[in-house]
């Protein structure tokens, strides 16, 4: 019996979050959710997280897994929101220790945070798998957007984070630290190699005028149309062309509060003595 997939789209981010479940013993992971985040206050909410909260009761899912599919730039986690209502373990690639100690670095956070991966309650590594209820899922390393990027396999669905986009828009950028665009062709390609009848589900969709956003789409389909990288696109051009869309485009707008927060599995930096929690702006760094 196939997964039962329902997507969430949080349009203030364009992203999609996701509620794969088992139909046969109810059981749940929650893919990429999504904590609000109000830049010019720097205040939080979880109207996003609560919709989730709400299908997993109303269907009568035991959510057994939170995965990310990376840490995130352009939204901020709400892993642990979620587990403190639903339970389930906070998972995302071995990768991500990586990712920590380069913003650890970035961010100054020396001696004060832990570049291990030890926030979260499980790092998977490449090829390793996992169930969700009776549902196998097996994890596929995809860097190159970041180094800490996978993508998760649940049947004929694969949850592919940043790694690619609809056709029309093409793939994620590469400029982030850790970044690199020969291993995203790389990544692209063991994608590619799918079923082409697999359905690749998306974290963001940026749609342009007069197209509601897609959550997923096949491997078929991107393999012939995608704007950017094709089956028979080159590495050399995808590499080119990647680089030089990449040296115009501005650094996501939550990219500092987002990964402060997502290289400690979703939660806020430890607060100060008088309670609050705070971020760190690197001035002329990124």
């Amino acid at each position: 019996m196939p997964a039962d997939i329902q997507p969430f789209h949080d349009r203030e981010t364009g992203t999609f979050s996701y509620v794969v479940s088992d139909p046969g013993t109810r059981r749940a992971a929650v893919v990429d959710p999504v904590l609000d985040y109000d830049p010019r206050s720097a205040r939080t909410g979880t109207a996003g997280a609560e919709a989730i909260a709400a299908h997993v009761s109303a269907q009568g899912l035991q959510v057994d897994w939170i995965l990310e599919t990376h840490a995130h730039a352009d939204h901020l986690s709400a892993a642990p929101f979620l587990q403190s209502r639903l339970g389930g373990r906070i998972a995302i690639g071995e990768g991500v220790r990586e990712v920590q100690a380069t913003f650890g670095r970035i961010l100054d956070l020396d001696g004060q945070f832990a570049t291990d991966g030890s926030q979260f309650d499980r790092l998977f590594r490449d090829g390793e798998r996992f169930a969700i209820g009776s549902l196998e899922a097996r994890v596929l390393a995809t860097p190159g957007h970041t180094s800490d990027s996978v993508t998760y396999l649940v049947g004929n669905a694969a949850f592919i984070g940043d790694t690619l986009f609809a056709p029309d828009y093409g793939t994620a950028r590469c400029d982030f630290p850790g970044g690199d665009a020969q291993r995203l062709f790389e990544s692209v390609q063991k994608l590619y190699a799918l079923s082409p009848d697999t359905l690749l589900h998306q974290c963001h969709d940026y749609p342009p005028a007069g197209r509601e956003p897609r959550a997923a789409c096949t491997v078929r389909e991107q393999r012939a149309s995608n704007v950017m990288l094709r089956a028979d696109t080159t590495a050399p051009d995808f590499v080119a062309r990647r680089r030089a869309r990449d040296a115009t485009l501005a650094a996501p707008v939550l990219l500092i509060p987002a990964i402060q927060v997502n290289i400690r599995a979703g939660h806020l930096p430890p607060p100060a003595a008088n309670g609050h929690s705070y971020l760190k702006i690197p001035l002329n760094v990124l």
